[in-house]
């Protein structure tokens, strides 16, 4: 099987941007991909996008054709939703089109606009990712759902808010460096104790902050990054998708994420791989309980071992297989429709020495991204490898 390559990738700064649009973002983004890809525009077979409360936000629906206009592409342009998997979707199915030779260069992105609502109207449009009818009219929101995953996770293997501190400190420290993430800020334990309680035991730093921005990336079949002689020694070789049931109460348990572990499942046989090979991950941490089952899901932990990965140091850059060293959506940011295509952009960057903790993880060769939609309803995982 021939897999393809990331052979452009482009990022706007992740924070608050309100006084831009939507298309604004994603024309930032997408031509800094092309323009690192050293593509003829003209070659670009397709875009896909992925984009979650576009109708909310900015009243516009239809936004792929929108987003081809911005980077100058008249092409097929499909817009891919799957909450905050949306442009984890878009990989995927970017990843399938090139894989069947239906296309040698497709344009992956997304883009959210979310400040521009302020905190209350982005919460009630996240809301829409879970059950309106159980959920959203009983109040339920999003830092509500997790506080209750990780009261289930605390109830049946144990862990602390301490735990869960350590998780946000990690994540902080990873993004000092990163000059598109939107809290660049050191943070301690005890500031993360300290801080206002949101959903118990979920504080203020438990929590990703809202978040403008997009992400893009040139993917390409093998054979056209070598009949152009392309610099893209990094190939997309595992792919995976699972779902669940999308209401907390129709689940079998809130402290593991079947969702996620079936899609690592797939993506690992997929590239022949299975997670010891795994070097480096980015995880969808919205909440810093998110990231703890998303290693276990990964196979990275056995169930209840990850809570103290962070802690003991094992998920830090230094560590024995570091996790978001961009600083993940926790500091980084969340631009929801942007997030999955962002983390293949920072694993791309670190497994091509470009970031600047490519010295620390200078031996890794395999990365995964795993992107997490809603309460984890819907989730795919990704596995990057270096291929010379």
């Amino acid at each position: 099987m021939s897999h393809p390559r990331v052979t452009g990738v482009g990022l706007t700064h992740f924070g608050e941007h309100s006084e831009r649009t939507g298309r604004d973002l994603f024309a930032e983004a997408g031509l800094a991909a092309l323009d690192d890809a050293g593509v003829d525009p003209d070659d670009v077979e397709a875009l896909f996008y992925g984009n979650f409360m576009g109708e909310l936000a900015e009243h516009q629906g239809h936004q792929a054709p929108l987003m081809a206009e911005a980077v100058g592409l008249d092409v097929p342009a499909t817009r891919y939703e799957a909450a905050c998997a949306s442009s984890g979707a878009a990989v995927r199915e970017a990843v399938r089109h090139l894989r069947s030779g239906e296309a040698d260069v497709i344009l992956v992105g997304g883009a959210e606009r979310m400040t521009n609502i302020g905190t209350a109207g982005a919460t009630d449009a996240l809301s829409i990712a879970a059950d309106d009818l159980y959920e959203i009219r009983a109040g339920m929101t999003f830092p509500g759902a997790y506080a209750l995953m990780a009261r289930a996770y605390f109830r049946e293997f144990g862990g602390s808010r301490e735990d869960l501190a350590a998780v946000a400190v990690k994540n902080h420290d990873h993004a000092l460096p990163n000059e598109y993430a939107q809290l660049r800020t050191e943070i301690t334990v005890e500031d993360a104790l300290g801080a206002p309680m949101v959903a118990d035991p979920l504080g203020l730093y438990d929590a990703c902050p809202i978040t403008d921005g997009a992400s893009a990336v040139v993917l390409t079949s093998a054979d056209y990054a070598a009949e152009h002689d392309l610099d893209a020694p990094v190939a997309i070789t595992g792919t995976g998708q699972g779902g669940d049931n999308l209401a907390l109460h129709d689940r079998e348990t809130l402290a593991r994420s079947p969702a996620a572990s079936e899609a690592a499942d797939e993506a690992y046989g997929d590239a022949d791989i299975d997670s010891d090979d795994v070097d480096i991950a980015e995880v969808h941490d919205c909440f810093t309980i998110a990231e703890v089952l998303a290693i276990e899901s990964l196979g990275l932990y056995e169930p209840g071992e990850g809570i103290g990965a962070a802690r003991d140091g094992k998920t830090h850059a230094t560590g024995e297989t570091p996790v978001n060293l961009s600083g993940g959506l926790k500091a980084k940011g969340h631009p929801v429709g942007a997030t999955g295509v962002a983390q293949i952009v920072s694993l791309a960057k670190v497994l091509t020495g470009e970031s600047t903790w490519s010295d620390d993880v200078s031996d890794a060769s395999v990365g995964v991204a795993h992107n997490a939609g809603g309460t984890v309803a819907s989730a795919t995982v990704h596995v990057l490898e270096v291929r010379e």
